[in-house]
């Protein structure tokens, strides 16, 4: 029984992680899986209200005694420098070694995407390398407030950080059916680790001679997705490089709003989250969208086995879309609440029941 710790954090997480628990305890139920959910109070207010961000015990626990996470969104203005999102979100993934941020960026209905003449199907999955990079915090300022101040900031990779990333980019394509994998990196100015990217990408790359392969520099990927998104499948990328990227790529197939993500370990555990921010200034106006949240649902069920369930999720989000059941930011006029209540409906009438005795199998 995979047990989910839920984490609504700030802002609109709240409300977006009330219907996507919903619609999680509400798929559950229909299909018979058995999961155990545990309300974690990690945000801005229990920093507020007690000092503390995360503590040593709770990263513990979230490794040892549960599966996965579900995470709303961190930030909160009242928090100088969102020290208490620092804490939670990187430290999960530095120290759960969620080496693995996969951005899934599909163009659910050709009338979200901002470019011309892109009719779909576009979907790229993006494979950001998620424990390295300057994301490590390695460097430094000498001589600070001065004239003569020097800053640095260190680009960490690691042979075995770098292989383990191109690794499960290639056998995603490989198990998925993808037939192209792109490196996106800046080795020619960033010779030394964009050296070492080229190198073991070539090497990974020897073992799937049936996946077309190449590499793209970072800027001419930002005007190549813009031009031509529908060349690439699976991209594959350094932490800074994959965060730019994967925006990008969300923004080019409707925007942030839809946008759900994995950090994993495989074998060990996850963490997923929607892209978007907290959005403070939205926060309990009933205009936050939950589908980027529902959709890190359909990941969560994809992850544990259950990809026939994670499409119907899918399929039952595009049907929202087509039929105008949305929040304001896609033209529709529902509120955050009766998006979640629609989903809900069209589970109820256009959702497959597996049959108990299959959940056990697969269960088991």
């Amino acid at each position: 029984m995979p047990r989910i710790a839920l984490i609504p954090g700030d802002g609109i997480g709240l409300e977006v992680v009330r219907e996507a628990r919903r619609v999680l305890e509400h798929v559950a139920s229909s299909e018979g899986f058995d999961i155990e959910l545990t309300d974690w109070d990690l945000g801005a207010d229990r920093f507020l209200r007690d000092g503390i961000t995360i503590t040593d015990e709770e990263f513990r626990s979230l490794d040892e005694d549960h599966d996965a996470v579900l995470l709303g969104a961190l930030g909160d203005p009242r928090v100088p420098g969102n020290q208490h999102a620092k804490d939670i979100l990187l430290g999960m993934r530095f120290k759960l070694d969620l080496y693995v941020n996969f951005r899934p960026c599909v163009l659910l209905s050709p009338a979200l995407t901002p470019l011309k003449d892109v009719k779909g199907p576009l979907r790229l999955d993006i494979f950001r390398e998620n424990t390295e990079g300057e994301y490590t915090g390695i460097g430094g300022v000498f001589k600070d407030g001065t004239p003569d101040e020097i800053a640095l900031e260190e680009n960490i990779a690691t042979r075995k950080g770098v292989e383990r990333i191109i690794r499960a980019a290639f056998d995603y394509a490989d198990t998925r059916g993808r037939g192209r994998v792109t490196l996106v990196d800046k080795s020619n100015v960033m010779r030394h680790v964009g050296g070492l990217w080229r190198r073991v990408f070539s090497e990974v790359g020897q073992e799937y001679p049936d996946i077309e392969q190449d590499a793209m520099y970072v800027d001419a990927m930002a005007m190549d997705l813009v031009r031509r998104p529908e060349r690439y499948e699976v991209i594959v990328a350094s932490n800074l490089f994959g965060d730019i990227v994967s925006d990008l790529a969300a923004e080019v197939t409707g925007g942030l709003g839809l946008a759900p993500s994995a950090n994993i370990h495989p074998g060990r555990n996850a963490l997923f989250e929607p892209v978007h921010g907290s959005a403070p200034d939205i926060a309990g106006t009933g205009r936050a969208n939950p589908i980027g949240a529902i959709r890190c649902v359909g990941l969560l069920f994809d992850h544990f086995g259950y990809r026939d369930v994670a499409e119907r999720i899918e399929s039952a989000v595009i049907a929202s879309i087509e039929v105008g059941s949305t929040t304001p930011d896609l033209g529709g006029q529902l509120s955050t609440q009766e998006v979640g209540d629609w989903l809900l409906r069209h589970f109820d009438t256009a959702l497959p029941r597996t049959t108990n005795q299959e959940a056990s199998d697969r269960n088991d």
